[in-house]
């Protein structure tokens, strides 16, 4: 009797364990859903356009265009909207995409600020938002992405000044914000960047010493600052070419 009483309470157990964990991904996918949604909802789209048609709750978000998900949990991995003549915003929800690896929103016309809860898509590992409208300033907590590969706000509107949090992209190896309004130095923290290969931050309003411990990136092979009001070592070529150090 103990036996068989131990086997049902297994059984349940392991029922219970299961369910809990189907309705855990029901309930991500949807979140999931919810925040690609809010981001149609935040574009301008013609009746007759890609999203507008293809992007409906009558098919599954993991085959709309531009989706991909992972094979197993069936979560948002990618999101790949470049080049599809959308103007808008970018809405706080798609901070909810937690599994969320690479973003790609370039040449588009998004314009606005990006919203802090972007940063808590720690799996990120490559951003894409050049050739856009996108201003306001950098979030100071950018370091939180500590997974960053590469980030490319290029040809935005981007203000305020590089944050020091920077140095906490230690895996970046692409840093591409050239044509913007950045002011201020460049911190000496950019030189913790040890697998950077390339930094672009040309045609700016960045101004003081550009800082020596940029020397310190041996991994550099291509470095464009020109176009700011810097001092010191400054680049009159638009892209120079470093020589790897044996």
């Amino acid at each position: 009797m103990e036996k068989l009483f131990l086997c049902l309470f297994g059984f349940m157990l392991t029922q219970h364990c299961f369910m809990a964990s189907l309705a855990m991904r029901i309930t991500n996918s949807s979140t999931d859903e919810s925040a690609l949604l809010a981001l149609k909802a935040s574009l301008n789209l013609n009746a007759d356009h890609v999203l507008s048609i293809n992007w409906s709750s009558s098919f599954s978000f993991c085959n709309w265009i531009g989706v991909t998900c992972g094979i197993h949990h069936r979560r948002v991995r990618i999101l790949n909207l470049s080049d599809m003549g959308l103007r808008g915003t970018v809405p706080p929800q798609l901070g909810n995409l937690s599994f969320l690896v690479k973003l790609d929103l370039h040449n588009n016309s998004f314009h606005g600020q990006l919203p802090w809860d972007l940063l808590r898509l720690r799996r990120l590992k490559c951003v894409n938002l050049s050739y856009n409208g996108f201003s306001g300033e950098i979030p100071n907590g950018i370091g939180r992405l500590s997974m960053l590969q590469h980030l490319s706000f290029r040809n935005n509107t981007f203000s305020g000044s590089i944050p020091p949090s920077i140095s906490n992209l230690s895996v970046l190896q692409t840093l591409d914000w050239n044509h913007n309004l950045i002011t201020g130095s460049i911190p000496p923290e950019i030189g913790q960047l040890h697998r950077l290969k390339i930094l672009r931050i040309a045609y700016n309003k960045l101004s003081g010493a550009i800082p020596p411990t940029i020397s310190n990136i041996s991994s550099l092979e291509l470095l464009s600052l020109p176009e700011n009001s810097l001092s010191g070592m400054y680049l009159k070529t638009q892209d120079t070419l470093k020589t790897k150090r044996k």
